[in-house]
Order: C-alpha cells, then sequence, then structure tokens
C-alpha cells in the first residue's frame, strides 16, 4: 500500500486534478490519498487557504465577507462543474462552513476548511471514501492517528483524507503550520506501515543546489533522512522539516515527485543511510544568509571549566538559540540567527564580557553558512580540503569551518557577499566536473 500526498499546486485547477486522478488510478497500490487546499493557478491567483484566513479575519471585524466568500465558492463551483453536472455538489458543506464562522468558530478551522472541501471533491470525482482528519489525527501530548480507524475504513476501498488539521482534546479544530499536509500524509504512513509515502508536488524532487544560484542543478536521486534533516536546516527542502521524523521512526520511506511529470522518479528518501544509492560524494549543496557571529576571547579559556556554558547561559536567559560553537584553546565563537538579536545586540555583547569576564567580545553581522552534506564523504579523502579548494580558488575568504560529529556534513561560513559564488564553486567542484 502507498500513501500518497498531492500539494496545492497539484490541485489548484481542474487540469491539475486530471493529472491527480491519472497517477492515483494508474497504481492500484495508492489506496490512502491525502490532499491540500487548492494553491494558486497563476503568479496574482489566491491561496484557497489564504482566502480562507481573509474571510475569518473580516467577520472577527465586523466588515462584508461577502467578496471573499464569492472567491472561494466560485472555485469550488467552477471545478465541480466541470466534473459534474451539478456545480452544487459542495453548497451543503459550503454552507455549513459559512455558519460554524459566524458562529465563532476559530482561524483554524476557516483555514482548515481549504483541505476539507478539497477532500470532498477529489473524493467524489475518484469515487473514493472521504475521511474527515478530524476523525483520525489527534493533538494529545503528542500527535496521535487512529490507526483502526484508517484500516477498518480501506477494507471498504481508498480514502482521500484532508491534510492540514486534526481535533483537540477540546473537541476544536487545530491546524499544522503552513505546509503540514505533508505531515499529515507522513502520519498516516507511518501508522499504516505504508511501503511508500509518496509526497506529490510541483517539483521532480529535490535538487542538489539551488536553482536560482545554479543553472539547471541535477535533481538527488536518493538520500538518507538524516541528510536530508541537514539540507532542510538550510532550506533546501521541498518537504515540510517535520514531517521526516514520523517515517524515519516506522522506516516508510518517501518519494518527493512531480505531479506535472509523472513518469520522473524523483527523490528517494530513505530510513538507512548506509543504503548506497547515490553515486556522489555529496549529496547536496544548500545556504542561508542572515548569521552574526559573537566572537569571545579570554587568554587560559580552556582551563576554565564551564566558560562556555557561561556564555551559553547569557544567550539563554536571553532567549537566543546558537546554531554553531567552533572553539580554539583562548576563543570561542558562537553563530547565531541574526534576526533573534534584535536591537539588543550591544547590550548582549556586555552581558557576555561582564558574565565571563572576556578579555574581548566582538559582533560580526552579514555571515552566511553553506552546507555540504553527503553520507559518502565520510569514508572519502580530501573532501574538506576539495572545498577549501572550490571556496579559495574564486576567491572567496573562509570565515569558518565546522564539520558534524555524524561527519555526513561540512559547514562553511562566508560573508554574505560571497554567498552565492561560493556555492557555485563547490558545486562545480564536486558534481559539474
Amino acid at each position: 500500500m502507498k500513501v500518497a500526498k498531492f500539494g496545492g499546486s497539484s490541485l489548484a485547477s481542474v487540469e491539475q486534478i486530471e493529472k491527480v486522478v491519472a497517477i492515483v488510478k494508474s497504481d492500484p497500490e495508492r489506496t490512502c490519498i491525502v490532499v491540500s487546499a487548492p494553491g494558486k493557478r497563476f503568479p496574482e491567483d489566491h491561496k484557497i487557504t489564504d482566502l480562507f484566513y481573509e474571510w475569518h479575519k473580516l467577520h472577527s471585524m465586523r466588515l462584508s465577507t461577502e467578496e471573499v466568500r464569492g472567491l472561494i465558492y466560485q472555485r469550488f463551483a467552477e471545478m465541480s462543474h466541470e466534473f459534474f453536472d451539478d456545480y452544487r455538489m459542495l453548497d451543503e458543506d459550503f454552507a455549513q462552513i459559512r455558519q460554524d464562522i459566524e458562529d465563532g468558530a476559530s482561524a483554524d478551522y476557516a483555514a482548515s476548511r481549504g483541505e476539507y472541501l478539497s477532500a470532498k471533491l477529489v473524493a467524489m470525482v475518484l469515487g473514493y471514501k472521504f475521511i474527515d482528519a478530524a476523525e483520525v489525527i489527534f493533538f494529545a501530548s503528542e500527535t496521535e492517528v487512529d490507526k483502526q480507524l484508517l484500516f477498518d475504513a480501506l477494507k471498504n476501498g481508498p480514502i482521500v483524507v484532508p491534510g492540514f488539521y486534526g481535533l483537540t482534546p477540546q473537541n476544536e479544530i487545530r491546524t499544522f503550520s503552513r505546509g503540514g499536509s505533508d505531515l499529515t500524509g507522513a502520519l498516516v504512513a507511518a501508522a499504516l506501515g505504508a511501503a511508500v509515502y509518496e509526497n506529490w508536488t510541483d517539483v521532480p524532487g529535490m535538487l542538489m543546489a539551488d536553482p536560482r544560484i545554479v543553472e539547471n542543478p541535477k535533481t538527488i536521486t536518493a538520500l538518507s533522512y538524516r541528510e536530508l534533516r541537514e539540507l532542510s536546516y538550510m532550506g533546501a527542502s521541498v518537504f515540510h522539516e517535520e514531517a521526516m521524523f514520523p517515517v524515519a521512526a516506522a522506516c516508510v520511506p518517501t518519494n518527493i515527485r512531480n505531479t506535472n511529470d509523472a513518469g520522473h522518479p524523483g527523490t528517494l528518501i530513505v530510513p538507512e543511510s548506509s543504503v548506497d544509492l547515490a553515486p556522489d560524494i555529496i549529496t547536496g549543496v544548500a545556504g542561508r544568509k542572515g548569521f552574526a557571529v559573537l566572537k569571545v576571547e579570554k587568554a587560559m579559556m580552556n582551563q576554565e571549566v564551564g566558560f562556555v556554558r557561561k556564555v551559553l547561559s547569557v544567550l539563554e536567559a536571553r532567549g537566543i538559540s546558537f546554531e554553531h560553537v567552533p572553539s580554539g584553546i583562548d576563543s570561542v565563537s558562537v553563530v547565531v540567527d541574526r534576526g533573534t538579536l534584535g536591537n539588543g545586540f550591544q547590550a548582549l555583547v556586555a552581558d557576555i564580557k561582564n558574565s565571563c569576564q572576556a578579555d574581548s567580545v566582538e559582533l560580526e553581522q552579514r555571515l552566511s553558512l553553506i552546507a555540504v552534506v553527503g553520507r559518502r564523504m565520510a569514508h572519502t579523502v580530501g573532501v574538506a580540503a576539495k572545498v577549501c579548494a572550490a571556496v579559495a580558488d574564486v576567491g572567496v575568504n573562509l570565515r569558518m569551518i565546522n564539520q558534524g560529529s555524524s561527519e555526513i556534513n561540512i559547514i562553511i561560513g562566508v560573508d554574505e557577499a560571497d554567498f552565492e559564488t561560493a556555492i557555485r564553486s563547490i558545486y562545480k567542484a564536486f558534481v559539474a566536473s
């Protein structure tokens, strides 16, 4: 059995839904379908979820909701009319949603209705049974799934489940963070012990580099969940960050596929990092701007027990988490997300200097981090040297280098002005060559 989740771009129009139907029907193992709310059909279009949020907002402000209600209704009516003679297929559901919002339903409830209506429509088009996510996904001390209900439903044929939301112990609708339909699909796939969790979107899988920086980067054929975690940290993911945990724990492979190119194998994400499915030394290179580094120096620091703890305690007191802590015998650098510093960075520097009796504390901003990730790196000689050489060859100054204990990643720091140049050079050194 396969669990197949289709994102908003895959359900944005009649033409896209027809592609979804063809994909589902082409494989009888795709018996559990999870769907998002319809996304944009063109750049200036509205996502249905955004329209529902706007509907709730306008109602709470006691302003007219007629226009936004009309946009939502028209979208679903047009799609319904294309598949059925009666465009009013969802009128009863729509009327109930309107009544609930007017009676004071929460913003989460309103936002979830895009998935709810989308799943209802897709279930009718496919001829499958609709199962409300509020009957399956429950928010308790941790998110739980009603496995028995799913198994019982599947005994009578394939099912369609809306993504993005579940039910609280108080019987209220709660949504995941945006993109949370990925998480619904992952939870359902893990609960059912699916052979594979297919995540259908509008890209042919994960790429080895950002296509906005590197021209025509290769698709990653396969990677482990640990590698995905490293790349996701740098923003290189088409998969909700939290969604990897339930499927990884259940040892369910995930396949990122493209609805618009169903024949492409996409990217396979496997539980076992030892499985050697990709030919390249590195799996991918990704990075982010927007970091700052606190450089703390003190003579004989290495002999002072608890020195780094004191530094981190100052950050903890201000609610600031750290990203990396490379150190030497008389110095330690703490890399943080620049956005978490706010405007009080001068006071932060003073606090660290006073609390730790440091010789000097400096804050440098505009640092970018680049992660070179790959499970084969640990067994290949000269990877770090090659990274450093690639950066030096294009005249980029290396500000920091750090290798994780798992040895599947090397993280370097460069000035933000050199970010794109460094990524292109690293990619060229390992892949293009």
